[in-house]
C-alpha cells in the first residue's frame, strides 16, 4: 500500500506552472501561491502591459510565494512576451546563427537576461536548440541557430552561459529536437522520421552542448521519434526522458513539458492524465499555458496527480523528487545574483537603453544579406508588408516592424500590411501614377502559395521593388532582395537604417 504523505496535495501544487489571463493575479492564483503550495506560473503577452508593470506583477506573485519560479518564453527575434508590442531589441537565434559570433550570441543572451533579471523572473523557456533540418518546419524556422549542429551546438552553450550569467535560469528546447518535422505541435503529434544514428550526429549535439554548459532545465518536445520511443511522444516516454536525457546524457536540473494543451498531447490523453503521464515518464514541472477563469483546471491537475499517488500509479518519491528539482531551481536563482543585479538597476529600465539599441542594430546588420545593389531611395517609401499567420509560438499580431522603422526615419512613408484574410495588393504607385520607391516585406514567401503570388506579381508590376524576407531564405527576387534571417525591432531598424544611410555598407 503506498505512503499517503499529509502534504501530497503540496507537492502535487509545487510541480504545475500554469499560465492565466489579465494583466493581474486572479483569486485561485494568489491562493495557489499562497496558501496551496503552487510552485510556479508562466508569464505571457496577454499579461504584461510594459516593464513597470511587468516588475510589479511579479511582485506581487513573490509577496504570496517568495520561492515561486516565474516563466516566460523571452528567445529573442519573433517570441517576445516582454516586448510583444514593438518587437524585441535583439535578433532572434537564426541572425545570430547567421553572424556566427559566439561572443556576440552571449552578450545578446545576456542582455535579455538582464531585462528579465529587471522584473525578477525566474526562468526563461529559452534558447531554442533545435537544429532546423528541414527548412520546412512551420514552428521551428528562424527560431532555430540554423540547420548545422556544430553550430547550433555552440551558440546554444553561448546563449545560456550569456542568460544565466545574468542570474536567470536557462532552459534548452524542445528536446530531443524539434527541427526536422512538417508539422507544428501546437496542432498535431509531429513524428519525427530519423535513425538513432542520425539523431546522435544532428539533434543530440545541442543538447549535449546545453547540459555540459550547466544548463538548469530542459524542455521536452511534444514529439514521437520512433527510433527512440515508438509508442509514446517524448513528453511521455520514460525511455527519452529519463534513459535517454538523465542516464546517458547526465541530465540533473529541472525538466519541464512544453504546453499541455497543444494539440499534439491533447488529443492523446486528459489533461490530468497527461500531467501523470509525464511525471512517471521523467518530467519535473507542467507547463499549462491555459487555465480556466476561477483556476479549476488547476486544481483538477492536482487532483489527478494526487488521484495517481493514492492508487499507487505515480510514486510518491517520484513525485517528491520532481518537487524537490523545482524548488532546487527556485534556490539557484534566489543565490545567483538577479534580485541583487535588479536592486542594482533603475527601477524604470525597459530594455531599450542605449546598450540595448547599439548591440541589437549591430547584431541585425551583421545578419543582414543583400543581393543587388540599391539605390538610394529617391523620397519616403511605400512599404507593403505582406504577412501569413505567424506559428502560435509567436504573439498574435506580432509586427515586422519594417513599417514602423522606415517611418521613424522617413517622414510620409506610406505602410499596408496585407494578410491572408484580404490578399490583395494596394495600388504600388504613388498620387497621379508617382513611382514611389516600393519596399515589399514577406516572412517564408516560399512556404505560402498565396504570398508567392502576390509577391510575383508586384514584382511584375515593379520590377524596382526593395524584396526584404524576414524568415528563411528563399530564390531571390525583386531589384535587390534582403534577407533579415528573422523578425525584431533591431532587424527592421537595421534594414530601415541601410536603406536609407548606407546601402552601400551590408553583407
Amino acid at each position: 500500500m503506498p505512503h499517503r504523505s499529509p502534504d501530497l496535495a503540496r507537492l502535487a501544487m509545487t510541480v504545475l506552472q500554469p499560465g492565466f489571463d489579465g494583466t493581474e493575479p486572479p483569486g485561485w492564483l494568489r491562493r495557489g501561491l499562497g496558501e496551496e503550495g503552487l510552485g510556479g506560473t508562466v508569464l505571457f503577452a496577454r499579461n504584461l502591459t510594459g516593464p513597470a508593470h511587468t516588475a510589479e506583477l511579479v511582485a506581487r506573485l513573490r509577496a504570496e510565494n517568495p520561492a515561486v519560479v516565474v516563466a516566460v518564453d523571452e528567445e529573442g527575434g519573433s517570441v517576445t512576451r516582454l516586448q510583444a508590442a514593438r518587437g524585441s531589441s535583439w535578433p532572434g537565434n537564426r541572425a545570430l546563427g547567421v553572424g556566427d559570433d559566439v561572443e556576440r550570441t552571449r552578450l545578446v543572451a545576456q542582455e535579455i537576461g538582464r531585462l528579465l533579471a529587471a522584473a525578477d523572473i525566474t526562468l526563461d523557456y529559452a534558447p531554442v536548440a533545435d537544429v532546423n533540418a528541414n527548412p520546412a518546419n512551420p514552428v521551428i524556422g528562424v527560431r532555430s541557430f540554423g540547420p548545422d549542429p556544430e553550430l547550433v551546438s555552440r551558440h546554444t552553450a553561448a546563449w545560456i552561459l550569456g542568460l544565466q550569467g545574468a542570474g536567470v535560469a536557462a532552459c534548452a528546447k524542445h528536446f530531443p529536437g524539434h527541427g526536422d518535422t512538417h508539422t507544428d505541435s501546437h496542432h498535431a503529434l509531429p513524428t519525427v522520421h530519423a535513425s538513432t544514428e542520425l539523431l546522435a550526429e544532428r539533434d543530440l549535439p545541442p543538447f549535449r552542448a546545453a547540459v555540459a554548459a550547466g544548463v538548469r532545465a530542459v524542455m521536452c518536445g511534444h514529439l514521437l521519434v520512433p527510433a527512440l520511443d515508438p509508442d509514446n511522444p517524448a513528453t511521455l516516454s520514460r525511455r527519452i526522458m529519463t534513459g535517454l536525457l538523465r542516464e546517458e546524457m547526465g541530465f540533473d536540473g529541472m525538466i519541464v513539458t512544453d504546453a499541455i494543451e497543444m494539440r499534439a498531447v491533447a488529443a492523446l490523453h486528459p489533461p490530468g492524465e497527461i500531467a501523470v503521464r509525464a511525471l512517471l515518464a521523467g518530467a519535473d514541472a507542467i507547463c499549462a499555458g491555459i487555465s480556466s477563469p476561477g483556476g479549476e483546471s488547476v486544481h483538477e491537475l492536482r487532483d489527478a496527480i494526487v488521484d495517481a499517488v493514492r492508487e499507487g500509479r505515480l510514486p510518491e518519491e517520484r513525485l517528491a523528487e520532481a518537487a524537490s528539482r523545482v524548488l532546487a531551481l527556485s534556490r539557484w536563482y534566489a543565490a545567483s545574483g538577479a534580485v541583487e543585479a535588479r536592486a542594482a538597476q533603475s527601477a524604470a529600465r525597459d530594455g531599450d537603453g542605449p546598450g540595448d539599441e547599439e548591440l541589437g542594430l549591430r547584431t541585425a546588420l551583421a545578419a543582414m544579406r543583400v543581393v543587388g545593389t540599391p539605390p538610394a531611395l529617391s523620397g519616403p517609401p511605400l512599404v507593403v508588408d505582406i504577412a501569413p499567420r505567424l506559428s502560435q509560438a509567436v504573439e498574435p499580431g506580432t509586427p515586422t516592424g519594417l513599417i514602423g522603422a522606415f517611418a521613424e526615419l522617413v517622414p510620409d512613408t506610406t505602410g499596408h500590411v496585407v494578410t491572408a484574410d484580404r490578399p490583395e495588393l494596394p495600388e504600388l504607385s504613388g498620387p497621379g501614377g508617382e513611382r514611389r520607391p516600393l519596399v515589399l516585406v514577406v516572412h517564408d514567401a516560399w512556404r505560402h502559395p498565396w504570398v508567392r503570388d502576390l509577391l510575383a506579381r508586384a514584382v511584375t508590376l515593379r520590377p524596382d521593388a526593395i524584396v526584404v524576407e524576414t524568415g528563411v531564405p528563399g530564390e531571390p527576387t525583386g531589384a535587390v532582395y534582403v534577407t533579415t534571417n528573422g523578425i525584431s525591432r533591431a532587424s527592421a531598424r537595421a534594414v530601415a537604417h541601410w536603406l536609407t544611410t548606407d546601402p552601400e555598407g551590408a553583407h
